[in-house]
């Protein structure tokens, strides 16, 4: 999934003022070839070609949307359907019936706007009516094969987000598959040497473990799960954490109300959270605390793993030390891009601070 994208040009993010700019490009080169064949009334006939240019570009637009959203019924993932392109076999009787009915709601309207006696196409002359029909199709059909062009690229650009949308869940399913049994057997590490120390305690550890895990592994499953739940098994994992540190493990997570349904990745924190403990608190012979905080700057959540243990000793501050860290930035990567980034910083007099920066997404529900 890319970073901020570039910005759209002016007929993607207006795409309604395109049609009518497009409708009148065709109506303003119509009213002059009339006047080039008549070579009188020019502004009578730029208004009457304008008008019934719009009339047949709308009247053939609703035909198109229309067919291609019942077509979409059954057919929900084709491109070009949602692209609003229906395929020729279809365009054809919506240009017929488009051009017929803009012409003539179009000449209505026009001939009420100067005042005359509308000179409808289907009342003339045979001859009259052949070449009414013949130039209004011949317009029509341009007009169509221009937004057709449009919409063909359109539907490419669909089919290739929705390809880049797969690539990337498909990386970050790679990533979360490596990252839990990661966690999983740092933990088990820790279980198997509380078997020895404390066998009571290690029991309760398991118990907890199972339960933990359940309800981890469970909501791993989702990409995106509401920062609250983050934090929910951030705190489970603690308290197996405390079971074989005791009192030399301290915990402060803050986490504001507000931001409690932020969706966020799941088990994003958490190689954080084991690193801070493994390299950080448990070296330190009088373990320390972990916190854990939340906050928003602006457009951003900023999320903090700091410690007051070894600290980072001499690893750079601004470089990984280990799998726990490359799976955050890998992840981050793939998710948002070059919108989300993570710093490992020492603190004073030791420590260690990991933050973690990514748009604010919206809220999930609860």
């Amino acid at each position: 999934m890319n970073a901020a994208p570039h910005p759209l040009p002016w007929h993607k993010r207006h795409p309604r003022w395109a049609d009518f700019a497009a409708s009148l490009g065709v109506g303003t080169l119509v009213g002059l070839l009339i006047y080039l064949m008549r070579g009188r009334h020019f502004w009578v006939g730029m208004l009457y070609a304008q008008v019934i240019s719009l009339c047949i570009g709308t009247a053939i637009s609703l035909l198109q949307h229309g067919v291609s959203r019942v077509l979409l019924r059954s057919d929900p993932d084709n491109p070009q359907l949602r692209a609003h392109w229906p395929g020729w076999r279809w365009m054809v009787p919506c240009i017929l019936l488009g051009a017929l009915v803009g012409h003539e709601s179009g000449t209505a309207i026009a001939a009420g706007l100067m005042g005359h006696e509308p000179r409808f196409m289907l009342a003339g002359t045979p001859r009259q009516l052949l070449f009414g029909a013949g130039f209004t199709l011949l317009m029509s059909a341009a007009a169509t094969l221009f937004f057709y062009n449009r919409e063909r690229v359109h539907a490419l650009e669909v089919a290739n987000a929705d390809q880049a949308r797969l690539v990337a869940q498909a990386q970050l399913t790679a990533l979360q598959a490596q990252l839990e049994p990661h966690m999983l057997f740092n933990t088990l590490a820790h279980l198997r040497a509380l078997i020895k120390l404390r066998p009571d305690d290690a029991q309760a550890m398991l118990d907890e473990l199972i339960a933990y895990l359940r309800a981890t592994l469970t909501a791993s499953r989702t990409p995106l799960h509401p920062l609250g739940t983050e934090f929910a098994r951030l705190h489970d994992y603690l308290r197996l954490m405390q079971r074989r540190m005791g009192p030399r493990l301290q915990v402060d997570l803050q986490l504001p109300p507000a931001l409690a349904q932020v969706a966020v990745p799941p088990l994003l924190l958490q190689p954080l959270v084991e690193n801070a403990i493994q390299h950080g608190l448990e070296p330190a012979i009088d373990g320390g605390t972990l916190r854990l905080l939340a906050r928003e700057e602006g457009a951003q959540l900023v999320l903090t793993v700091e410690d007051d243990g070894s600290g980072l000793g001499a690893a750079p501050a601004s470089q990984g030390t280990g799998f726990g860290t490359q799976q955050v930035r890998d992840r981050l990567a793939t998710q948002y891009g070059d919108a989300a980034r993570l710093d490992l910083a020492p603190l004073a007099p030791h420590g260690c601070r990991a933050t973690v920066t990514l748009p604010l997404p919206p809220t999930t529900t609860p």
